[in-house]
């Protein structure tokens, strides 16, 4: 028998529910029809209500709303059959897939964050009247962007077994425009003056892409503090902006707005009082803090004052000091007394520092760069040095922590490493075209991360079409716990100079050598060394200036015999880096300075050294944009003599430039001076050469192609790094992008041009200009660095300046596994 008399339809109406009643009655049986996706036994809960008990029109109605507050149905009916109640529900439908149309300006991710916040995400129900509030939101989204037009809607489709899909669909339309700027009740300062400070522009050029002149509610708030602390920085202690008003053309698209403003009168500072507990640093603090009376109030310094205060207290363990300066006014003679209270609190100590993040990488490695120590009061700079020297390994992406209070302990905290590791190991591979040289290939395996350990093995066996090199190196650098390091290494390599864009001749060499350095302080390192070579050089094509070198070991009867040459030598180095990280640096500098000789009882006695530089100078707050100046010098002789001639660098120990380790847009190899050869016959020029008759019918031949290297090099090079178009953040720290100049030359200063100057003037210019000291090749380009899952790569397109004949084309390499 079907309920007579109709219950609640008033008070449940509006929740769409069809509820019928009778009068009170002893239930016997409880039925839920309509079930899909809820079990009977889960739906039972939600009723107050169960077998044998006495039912009312109350106890129904609480019935239908505890059921709907268990969040599975959206329309409930009850029915009564004899002494048995009867639910009859529909139950929410369950959401099988959502999508995103039209939206620009949010990205998929972010909505879909937001709807997870709000419980609608895939396999869940749904709750409409939480989907209308979304729609909601987001439309005040884009109203607070500017975009008052846009409008957002979701369509919903039903499927079988009781699902649904969203489709949120956007129409986001165009921002509004700022018409006009007012700012209406500024003396002191133009309506100029105080626009160029903020964000929000209006009527600008339309060469000026990278002006905001959209309306943003976010934008505009922080441009009124902008000009507050313009006025603040300046002594006007009674700046306020009164009132904001903002208003929209009829169309929406526009918008117009005024702010007013009262700038007050200048305050200066009249006295500097200090309250509060000091931690024992009172006179110290006082020196450091920059306020002082009879100077011009300034917002800026305040807050700097309160921040150093801050930070040096947080180096001694107070790592939550309340800093606050309470400005006393006298508006009177228009000075402010200021009364720096501060608090340090209670000293912190370090209960435990945890890492997260390393995969690979083992704690220990992590742990042994630990300026912060367990059980130590915590200390901000020690942190901050602890995070920088992880940063400063190539095998960390990004390095952030986090000091964590220990649970039930005030004075405890933990502190939470998170990093993010980056290949440690590479392919090391190359390719590059040149107009000369053709295509270059090479290829080798180095692991900075040796499983994990943090020592550098490198096992490389490189080919290509003018070497062959085999080599093994190990270093690990924690050697002691101190950081004393140590490494060695065992190399054979075959070279075919004329293949590698140099004059003729065939090297093989073998040796071994041992290296060990220890740090000086954090960021000065000396290293050491001592290594044993043998080199054999055969096939060589004489040219005039290894004349004087080859003339003291080659064989008057045998001229075309093989060389053997074997070496002792010490090498040094120190090194200072200051760098924040070790890949893609954006602050900082790295100097070296390195040099070695062979021992006296070497078949040939040379020393060579070398100085390194690199400056990187933040131009942004983020660091995104940055200016790298780098410098490299280089200078290498002979000393003593042998059979009384003096000797001299060996020429396979020259320095040589070209390329993307050294000058970008000129081939391996083709900076600096040229090879000469001279005979006494008339021979054709080789292509590309110029030919040159002397006198007494002498032949000069200039290769223009190859370099033969010097025993000098200079060169300095500009970089401004920038944010790579079109790329996501997320890729900032794998990907950099620069335009750069290179700037440099090698020269040969043991090399007497003054044995030419018989020649005619025209050739001995041309000679002179492969050797000339103040003479500098060039080029600038744009460079492309990716650190990419089998190692660093870079892509190089540069363009040669013209400083002489044949420098003025365009050249392109590609290389895998340089470092950067």
């Amino acid at each position: 028998m079907i309920i007579r008399k109709l219950a609640l339809a008033v008070l449940l109406g509006s929740i769409g529910c069809n509820v019928q009643a009778a009068d009170e009655f002893v239930v016997e049986d409880i039925q839920i029809k309509g079930l899909q996706r809820v079990a009977l036994g889960a739906a039972l809960t939600h009723l107050p209500i169960s077998v044998g008990d006495e039912l009312s029109e109350f106890r129904i109605s609480q019935s239908i709303k505890s059921l709907y507050a268990s969040g599975h149905f959206h329309e409930i009916s009850v029915f009564r059959d004899g002494n048995a109640i009867i639910y009859r529900v529909k139950e929410r439908e369950t959401i099988s897939g959502i999508t995103f149309e039209g939206n620009d300006d949010i990205k998929d991710e972010q909505l879909q964050e937001s709807l997870d916040n709000s419980g609608i995400r895939v396999g869940e129900t749904l709750d409409r009247s939480v989907l209308t509030n979304i729609e909601a939101g987001l439309e005040d989204f884009y109203h607070s962007v500017g975009k008052y037009n846009a409008k957002v809607s979701t369509e919903i489709t039903h499927l079988p077994r009781n699902r649904i899909n969203l489709v949120f669909d956007f129409e986001e339309g165009d921002a509004a425009a700022i018409e006009q700027i007012n700012i209406v009740g500024n003396e002191l300062f133009t309506d100029a003056q105080l626009l160029e400070k903020i964000e929000l522009t209006y009527d600008s050029p339309w060469w000026n892409f990278m002006a905001q002149d959209r309306y943003q509610k976010q934008t505009l708030q922080g441009d009124m503090e902008t000009i507050e602390s313009y006025y603040l920085d300046r002594g006007y202690l009674r700046f306020n902006v009164d009132s904001t008003q903002v208003s929209m053309s009829p169309n929406k698209e526009g918008v117009y707005i005024t702010l007013n403003v009262t700038e007050g009168e200048q305050y200066t500072v009249s006295e500097v009082e200090f309250v509060g507990d000091m931690a024992g640093y009172e006179d110290t603090i006082k020196r450091i803090t920059p306020l002082r009376p009879e100077q011009l109030y300034s917002g800026a310094e305040v807050t700097y004052s309160e921040e150093l205060i801050s930070n040096f207290l947080g180096r001694f363990g107070y790592a939550y000091p309340e800093v606050k300066t309470i400005p006393e006014i006298n508006d009177e003679d228009k000075t402010v007394k200021l009364v720096v209270s501060v608090d340090p609190g209670k000293r912190v100590y370090v209960n435990r520092i945890n890492f997260s993040g390393n995969d690979v990488t083992s704690e220990t490695v992590l742990r042994r760069e630990m300026r912060q120590m367990e059980g130590s009061w915590l200390s901000n700079s020690w942190v901050e040095s602890s995070k920088m020297r992880i940063q400063r390994l190539p095998y960390f992406e990004t390095v952030e922590f986090e000091t964590t209070p220990v649970p039930g302990e005030e004075d405890l905290v933990d502190v939470d490493f998170t990093v993010k590791e980056q290949p440690s190991g590479s392919f090391t591979a190359g390719i590059g075209y040149g107009s000369y040289s053709g295509l270059s290939l090479n290829a080798g395996i180095q692991q900075n991360n040796f499983l994990g350990t943090g020592n550098r093995l490198g096992f490389q066996i490189n080919t290509n079409r003018y070497a062959r090199n085999a080599n093994i190196s190990y270093t690990d650098p924690y050697f002691t716990i101190d950081g004393i390091s140590l490494g060695g290494n065992i190399f054979y390599s075959e070279f075919d100079a004329g293949s590698a864009n140099l004059v003729n001749y065939n090297q093989t060499s073998y040796g071994t050598g041992v290296n060990f350095g220890f740090p000086i302080n954090e960021y000065v390192r000396l290293n050491f060394g001592a290594a044993y070579k043998s080199s054999q050089i055969s096939s060589l094509q004489q040219y005039e200036q290894i004349e004087d070198f080859y003339s003291i070991f080659r064989d008057p009867d045998d001229p075309d015999a093989k060389l053997t040459f074997e070496t002792f030598d010490l090498n040094g180095t120190i090194s200072r880096i200051t760098l924040n990280r070790g890949t893609f640096p954006t602050a900082g500098s790295s100097m070296s300075l390195s040099g070695k000789v062979t021992t006296p009882n070497s078949d040939i006695q040379y020393f060579k050294g070398k100085f390194d530089s690199k400056f990187y100078f933040p131009l942004s707050r983020d660091h995104s944009w940055t200016f790298l100046t780098r410098l490299e010098a280089g200078y290498g002789n002979g000393y003593g003599d042998i059979n009384g001639n003096d000797y001299l660098l060996p020429f396979w120990e020259n320095f040589r430039a070209g390329g993307s380790d050294t000058m970008r847009g000129f081939e391996n190899n083709t900076v600096g001076p040229r090879a000469i050869f001279r005979s006494s016959s008339t021979v054709p020029g080789l292509p590309g050469e110029n030919e040159i008759l002397g006198p007494d019918s002498d032949t000069i031949i200039i290769d223009n192609r190859r370099s033969v290297g010097g025993n000098a090099t200079l060169i300095g090079s500009a970089e401004l790094i920038f944010p790579t178009p079109f790329l996501d953040e997320s890729y900032a720290n794998s990907v950099r992008t620069s335009i750069f100049v290179d700037v440099g030359n090698v020269w040969d200063t043991e090399f007497e041009l003054s044995d030419y100057e018989e020649l005619d003037p025209f050739y001995f210019n041309q000679i002179d200009d492969y050797s000339d000291p103040t003479r500098f090749r060039a080029s600038t380009g744009l460079s492309v660095q990716w650190l990419s899952p089998m190692g660093p790569m870079i892509f190089n397109f540069a363009k040669r300046l013209k400083s002489q004949e044949g420098d003025d084309h365009q050249f392109f390499s590609f290389n895998i596994g340089k470092t950067f």
